[in-house]
């Protein structure tokens, strides 16, 4: 995939203009409210991070890895939990934080498995999201960028593991 041309989607500046916008609105959404933040690893460890950062209220933060896509590009399906939450959440408002909302399999599983650990609240916070390729009824609650269905990587997505170090989201142009 080197040898192809990259094409940006959303630029460093773009992405962190619109985290400090979303962190804003977040902020003022949960002020009053016992706020959670579970980005959900890997993929949304710098997005979580940033939008975390953004927020600017006394919250707590914590990770969930879950795994569905494997090495491939397009999610299996079956979610799976690999490293469950680190805390008791009973009684918080959870703020799942992921990537990337495709066909909704992970996010609607995430949510359903924090309503059964006792949160008082769950919403989502995603940096993209792509509704055409939805595969449940499901819309989130906060998200920075709606995409066409494009394979992205960058800014915590990956391929094969590489490129979540980018800075910014591109996809590669077709030759």
């Amino acid at each position: 995939m080197d040898d192809k041309k990259r094409n940006i989607l959303f630029t460093e500046s773009e992405i962190k203009n619109r985290i400090d916008e979303l962190g804003k609105v977040i902020a003022e959404d949960y002020k009053d409210k016992n706020l959670y933040v579970l980005p959900l690893l890997r993929g949304s460890f710098i997005f979580g991070a940033d939008i975390f950062r953004a927020i600017d209220l006394k919250a707590k933060v914590g990770f969930m890895t879950t795994s569905s896509y494997g090495h491939g590009e397009e999610s299996t399906g079956e979610v799976k939990v690999v490293n469950d939450i680190p805390d008791n959440i009973e009684g918080f408002d959870v703020l799942i934080v992921d990537d990337i909302i495709d066909t909704g399999y992970t996010m609607e599983f995430v949510i359903n498995y924090v309503k059964s650990r006792g949160a008082k609240s769950v919403k989502t916070c995603t940096l993209l999201d792509k509704p055409s390729r939805r595969k449940v009824d499901l819309k989130p609650d906060y998200c920075c960028f709606e995409i066409e269905d494009l394979f992205v990587v960058g800014y915590g997505l990956d391929y094969e593991s590489y490129y979540r170090n980018v800075p910014y989201v591109f996809n590669w142009e077709s030759k």
